[in-house]
Protein backbone atom coordinates (compact mmCIF):
# COMPACT_ATOMS: atom_id res chain seq x y z
CA UNK A 1 0.00 0.00 0.00
CA UNK A 2 1.13 3.36 -0.59
CA UNK A 3 1.86 5.77 2.10
CA UNK A 4 2.38 9.16 1.95
CA UNK A 5 3.85 12.00 4.67
CA UNK A 6 3.30 15.04 4.23
CA UNK A 7 3.49 18.31 6.27
CA UNK A 8 0.39 20.13 6.61
CA UNK A 9 0.34 24.18 6.93
CA UNK A 10 3.89 24.28 5.88
CA UNK A 11 5.20 26.35 3.17
CA UNK A 12 8.50 23.48 3.69
CA UNK A 13 9.53 20.72 5.15
CA UNK A 14 9.83 20.19 8.67
CA UNK A 15 7.30 23.04 9.74
CA UNK A 16 3.38 22.78 10.20
CA UNK A 17 2.09 19.41 11.17
CA UNK A 18 3.18 16.29 9.65
CA UNK A 19 0.12 13.29 8.83
CA UNK A 20 0.38 9.77 7.55
CA UNK A 21 -1.75 9.47 4.47
CA UNK A 22 -3.12 5.88 3.06
CA UNK A 23 -5.16 6.34 -0.06
CA UNK A 24 -6.95 2.69 -0.40
CA UNK A 25 -9.10 0.25 -2.47
CA UNK A 26 -10.50 -0.93 -0.08
CA UNK A 27 -11.36 -0.69 3.81
CA UNK A 28 -8.79 -2.24 6.44
CA UNK A 29 -10.49 -3.67 9.36
CA UNK A 30 -10.02 -1.26 12.50
CA UNK A 31 -7.69 -2.69 14.43
CA UNK A 32 -5.06 -2.75 11.61
CA UNK A 33 -5.83 0.64 10.90
CA UNK A 34 -5.24 1.56 14.62
CA UNK A 35 -1.73 -1.04 14.60
CA UNK A 36 -0.88 1.27 11.12
CA UNK A 37 -1.44 4.76 13.06
CA UNK A 38 0.07 3.42 16.69
CA UNK A 39 2.88 2.30 14.36
CA UNK A 40 3.73 5.63 12.34
CA UNK A 41 3.38 7.64 15.97
CA UNK A 42 1.95 10.84 14.33
CA UNK A 43 -0.43 12.69 15.83
CA UNK A 44 -2.86 11.53 13.12
CA UNK A 45 -3.28 9.32 9.99
CA UNK A 46 -5.82 9.34 7.88
CA UNK A 47 -6.91 6.78 5.85
CA UNK A 48 -9.26 7.05 2.47
CA UNK A 49 -11.55 5.19 0.41
CA UNK A 50 -12.59 6.51 -3.18
CA UNK A 51 -16.60 5.73 -3.40
CA UNK A 52 -18.37 6.92 -6.76
CA UNK A 53 -16.96 10.48 -6.88
CA UNK A 54 -16.37 11.49 -3.60
CA UNK A 55 -13.78 9.87 -1.04
CA UNK A 56 -14.50 8.45 2.63
CA UNK A 57 -12.18 9.58 5.02
CA UNK A 58 -11.51 8.44 8.45
CA UNK A 59 -8.68 9.72 11.16
CA UNK A 60 -6.64 8.03 13.65
CA UNK A 61 -4.08 8.49 16.45
CA UNK A 62 -2.24 6.33 18.20
CA UNK A 63 -4.80 6.69 21.08
CA UNK A 64 -7.69 6.30 19.07
CA UNK A 65 -9.95 7.28 16.08
CA UNK A 66 -10.97 10.88 16.04
CA UNK A 67 -14.22 12.94 14.59
CA UNK A 68 -12.23 15.60 13.06
CA UNK A 69 -8.78 16.14 12.03
CA UNK A 70 -8.38 19.20 9.78
CA UNK A 71 -3.89 18.93 9.22
CA UNK A 72 -4.63 14.95 7.88
CA UNK A 73 -7.90 16.75 5.61
CA UNK A 74 -5.30 18.84 4.24
CA UNK A 75 -2.79 16.71 3.76
CA UNK A 76 -5.27 14.03 2.01
CA UNK A 77 -6.29 16.61 0.08
CA UNK A 78 -2.93 17.50 -1.72
CA UNK A 79 -1.91 13.59 -2.16
CA UNK A 80 -5.30 13.26 -3.92
CA UNK A 81 -4.50 16.14 -5.98
CA UNK A 82 -0.98 15.84 -6.45
CA UNK A 83 -1.06 11.87 -7.10
CA UNK A 84 -3.98 10.50 -8.18
CA UNK A 85 -6.56 13.53 -9.77
CA UNK A 86 -4.27 15.68 -10.83
CA UNK A 87 -6.74 17.86 -12.81
CA UNK A 88 -8.99 17.59 -9.84
CA UNK A 89 -9.83 21.25 -8.38
CA UNK A 90 -11.15 19.71 -5.19
CA UNK A 91 -11.99 16.77 -3.34
CA UNK A 92 -15.09 15.94 -1.05
CA UNK A 93 -14.49 13.66 1.76
CA UNK A 94 -17.31 11.89 3.96
CA UNK A 95 -16.64 11.52 7.68
CA UNK A 96 -18.22 11.38 11.03
CA UNK A 97 -18.32 15.14 10.75
CA UNK A 98 -20.54 15.04 7.73
CA UNK A 99 -19.48 16.01 4.14
CA UNK A 100 -15.96 18.16 4.15
CA UNK A 101 -14.97 20.38 1.19
CA UNK A 102 -10.91 20.59 0.39
CA UNK A 103 -10.48 23.53 -3.25
CA UNK A 104 -7.22 23.62 -4.65
CA UNK A 105 -6.53 27.41 -5.14
CA UNK A 106 -3.21 27.27 -6.51
CA UNK A 107 -0.58 25.75 -4.16
CA UNK A 108 -3.20 26.63 -1.35
CA UNK A 109 -5.62 23.97 -0.07
CA UNK A 110 -8.89 25.34 1.30
CA UNK A 111 -10.91 23.68 3.84
CA UNK A 112 -14.81 23.81 4.28
CA UNK A 113 -15.93 22.85 8.23
CA UNK A 114 -18.01 23.16 10.41
CA UNK A 115 -17.78 26.01 12.63
CA UNK A 116 -18.26 24.86 16.31
CA UNK A 117 -18.57 27.91 18.67
CA UNK A 118 -17.53 26.37 21.81
CA UNK A 119 -20.15 27.02 25.45
CA UNK A 120 -18.12 29.25 28.12
CA UNK A 121 -17.40 27.81 31.39
CA UNK A 122 -15.76 28.46 34.81
CA UNK A 123 -12.56 28.26 35.46
CA UNK A 124 -11.26 25.83 38.34
CA UNK A 125 -8.83 26.25 40.55
CA UNK A 126 -7.25 22.52 38.89
CA UNK A 127 -7.06 24.00 35.86
CA UNK A 128 -5.10 27.35 36.78
CA UNK A 129 -2.82 24.67 38.40
CA UNK A 130 -2.15 23.27 34.85
CA UNK A 131 -1.60 26.62 33.25
CA UNK A 132 0.28 28.72 35.83
CA UNK A 133 -1.86 31.33 34.83
CA UNK A 134 -5.79 33.18 35.15
CA UNK A 135 -7.32 32.78 32.09
CA UNK A 136 -9.56 35.95 30.39
CA UNK A 137 -11.98 32.88 29.75
CA UNK A 138 -13.47 29.20 29.32
CA UNK A 139 -14.96 27.49 26.90
CA UNK A 140 -15.64 23.78 26.73
CA UNK A 141 -16.46 21.36 23.75
CA UNK A 142 -14.51 18.91 22.27
CA UNK A 143 -11.80 20.51 23.98
CA UNK A 144 -11.02 22.82 27.00
CA UNK A 145 -10.31 26.17 24.90
CA UNK A 146 -8.63 29.13 27.34
CA UNK A 147 -7.98 32.50 26.61
CA UNK A 148 -4.47 33.87 27.78
CA UNK A 149 -4.19 37.43 28.47
CA UNK A 150 -1.42 38.07 26.07
CA UNK A 151 0.44 35.35 23.79
CA UNK A 152 3.41 35.46 25.77
CA UNK A 153 1.52 33.26 27.88
CA UNK A 154 1.06 30.85 25.08
CA UNK A 155 4.30 30.96 23.74
CA UNK A 156 6.03 30.43 27.13
CA UNK A 157 3.04 28.13 28.75
CA UNK A 158 5.14 24.41 29.78
CA UNK A 159 2.90 21.81 29.64
CA UNK A 160 2.76 19.11 32.68
CA UNK A 161 1.55 16.54 30.29
CA UNK A 162 0.49 14.12 33.12
CA UNK A 163 -2.02 17.05 34.59
CA UNK A 164 -3.51 17.39 31.57
CA UNK A 165 -4.49 14.03 31.22
CA UNK A 166 -6.28 14.19 34.73
CA UNK A 167 -8.27 17.30 33.74
CA UNK A 168 -12.05 15.78 33.77
CA UNK A 169 -13.33 17.91 30.76
CA UNK A 170 -12.60 18.17 26.79
CA UNK A 171 -10.33 15.69 24.86
CA UNK A 172 -7.90 17.97 24.47
CA UNK A 173 -6.56 21.48 25.77
CA UNK A 174 -6.15 24.53 24.10
CA UNK A 175 -4.91 28.10 24.15
CA UNK A 176 -5.36 30.81 22.64
CA UNK A 177 -4.69 34.99 22.72
CA UNK A 178 -4.70 38.05 20.29
CA UNK A 179 -1.53 39.12 18.46
CA UNK A 180 0.47 41.56 17.43
CA UNK A 181 1.42 40.28 14.50
CA UNK A 182 -1.35 37.32 13.18
CA UNK A 183 -4.73 38.20 14.49
CA UNK A 184 -4.63 35.46 17.22
CA UNK A 185 -1.89 32.33 18.02
CA UNK A 186 -2.61 28.86 19.72
CA UNK A 187 -1.19 25.87 20.99
CA UNK A 188 -3.02 22.42 21.71
CA UNK A 189 -2.78 19.56 23.33
CA UNK A 190 -3.83 15.89 23.40
CA UNK A 191 -1.85 13.62 26.01
CA UNK A 192 -5.05 11.81 26.43
CA UNK A 193 -4.91 10.72 22.81
CA UNK A 194 -1.04 10.12 23.17
CA UNK A 195 -0.43 13.23 21.29
CA UNK A 196 1.23 15.76 23.73
CA UNK A 197 1.15 18.49 21.71
CA UNK A 198 -0.36 18.82 17.78
CA UNK A 199 2.27 20.87 16.26
CA UNK A 200 -1.11 22.70 14.27
CA UNK A 201 -4.71 21.88 15.03
CA UNK A 202 -7.15 22.74 12.02
CA UNK A 203 -10.03 21.04 13.59
CA UNK A 204 -9.49 23.49 17.22
CA UNK A 205 -9.85 26.35 15.01
CA UNK A 206 -13.14 25.27 14.47
CA UNK A 207 -13.53 26.61 17.78
CA UNK A 208 -11.12 29.43 17.63
CA UNK A 209 -12.42 30.87 14.12
CA UNK A 210 -16.05 31.84 15.42
CA UNK A 211 -14.44 33.13 18.78
CA UNK A 212 -11.89 35.61 17.48
CA UNK A 213 -14.39 36.40 14.99
CA UNK A 214 -17.04 38.12 18.22
CA UNK A 215 -13.91 39.65 19.59
CA UNK A 216 -12.23 41.19 17.12
CA UNK A 217 -15.08 42.18 14.58
CA UNK A 218 -13.99 40.62 11.62
CA UNK A 219 -14.48 37.21 9.20
CA UNK A 220 -10.96 36.86 7.88
CA UNK A 221 -8.34 36.08 9.96
CA UNK A 222 -4.45 34.92 10.29
CA UNK A 223 -3.78 32.66 12.58
CA UNK A 224 -0.30 30.74 14.24
CA UNK A 225 -0.23 27.88 15.76
CA UNK A 226 3.17 28.61 18.03
CA UNK A 227 4.08 25.13 18.58
CA UNK A 228 8.01 24.16 17.70
CA UNK A 229 7.19 24.19 14.44
CA UNK A 230 4.76 26.17 13.97
CA UNK A 231 2.62 26.88 11.10
CA UNK A 232 0.22 29.45 10.09
CA UNK A 233 -3.67 29.65 8.92
CA UNK A 234 -5.65 31.64 6.67
CA UNK A 235 -9.06 31.83 8.14
CA UNK A 236 -12.58 32.66 7.29
CA UNK A 237 -16.00 32.58 9.17
CA UNK A 238 -19.19 31.96 6.86
CA UNK A 239 -21.93 31.69 9.32
CA UNK A 240 -22.32 27.70 10.30
CA UNK A 241 -19.17 27.03 8.64
CA UNK A 242 -15.25 27.66 8.45
CA UNK A 243 -12.47 27.69 5.75
CA UNK A 244 -9.14 27.20 7.01
CA UNK A 245 -6.49 27.44 4.12
CA UNK A 246 -2.70 26.59 4.21
CA UNK A 247 0.10 24.84 2.32
CA UNK A 248 1.27 21.78 2.16
CA UNK A 249 4.61 20.20 1.43
CA UNK A 250 5.42 16.06 0.58
CA UNK A 251 8.26 14.89 2.96
CA UNK A 252 8.28 11.21 2.01
CA UNK A 253 6.64 8.59 0.09
CA UNK A 254 6.54 5.32 0.90
CA UNK A 255 5.41 1.23 0.77
CA UNK A 256 3.65 -0.52 3.66
CA UNK A 257 3.84 -3.81 4.00
CA UNK A 258 0.97 -4.81 5.56
CA UNK A 259 0.69 -8.98 6.77
CA UNK A 260 3.92 -9.57 5.28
Amino acid sequence: MDYYVVDAFAEKVFEGNPAGVCVMDRWLDDETMQKIAIENNLSETAFTVKEGEVYHLRWFTPGGEIDLCGHATLGTAYVICNYYEEEATGVTFLTMSGELFVKRKGDLYEMDFPSRMPEIISSTAELEDVLGFTPLEVYLGRDVMVVAPHEELVEQFRPNFEKIKQLPDGIGLTITASSTTYDFVSRCFFPKLQVNEDPVCGSAHCNFIPYWEQQLGKSELVARQLSARGGTLYCKSEGDRVKISGFVTLYSKATLYIGK
